[in-house]
C-alpha cells in the first residue's frame, strides 16, 4: 500500500490518494492529475481527503478496478465511488464524478433559496 499527498493549488488543499494491490505508478500519477485538477480549481473552499484505489488480484474479475473518494471541500462531504475495467478508464470515471459533486457543493451557497424581501407595502425595507 502506497500513500502518496496532493497539494492542489490551493496550499491548504491536501487529499491523500491510497493505492492497494498491483497499482503501477503511472496510473497513479495519471490518477493524481485528475484529482488534483478537480481539487485545485480556484474558487473551491480548501479541499482534504483521502482517494483510495484497488486493483484486484483475481482475474477473472470484469471489472478490476475500483476507487473510493471521500474528500471534504470547505465544510461539505463529498463521497464518489467508481469502478473500471483499466485503470485510465478509472481516473477518468473518478474525475468526472468528484467534478460533478464538486460543482455542485460550489454551486450550493451560491444559489439562495431564500424568497424575495417584500414590498415596502407589506412591511418590507425602503428602497
Amino acid at each position: 500500500m502506497t500513500a502518496n499527498e496532493i497539494d492542489g493549488r490551493d496550499t491548504t488543499a491536501t487529499v491523500r490518494v491510497r493505492a492497494e494491490g498491483d497499482v503501477d505508478e503511472e496510473s497513479l500519477a495519471y490518477l493524481r492529475e485528475k484529482v488534483v485538477a478537480v481539487v485545485g480549481r480556484p474558487g473551491l473552499p480548501p479541499a482534504r481527503g483521502e482517494v483510495r484505489v484497488v486493483r484486484d488480484a483475481a482475474h477473472h474479475v470484469g471489472l478490476p478496478w475500483s476507487a473510493g473518494a471521500e474528500i471534504r471541500i470547505g465544510s461539505d462531504l463529498v463521497v464518489v465511488h467508481a469502478r473500471e475495467a483499466s485503470a485510465r478508464e478509472l481516473a477518468d470515471r473518478l474525475h468526472d464524478r468528484l467534478r460533478e459533486n464538486t460543482e455542485r457543493v460550489a454551486h450550493r451557497g451560491a444559489v439562495s433559496r431564500r424568497t424575495a424581501p417584500p414590498p415596502p407595502w407589506r412591511g418590507g425595507p425602503e428602497q
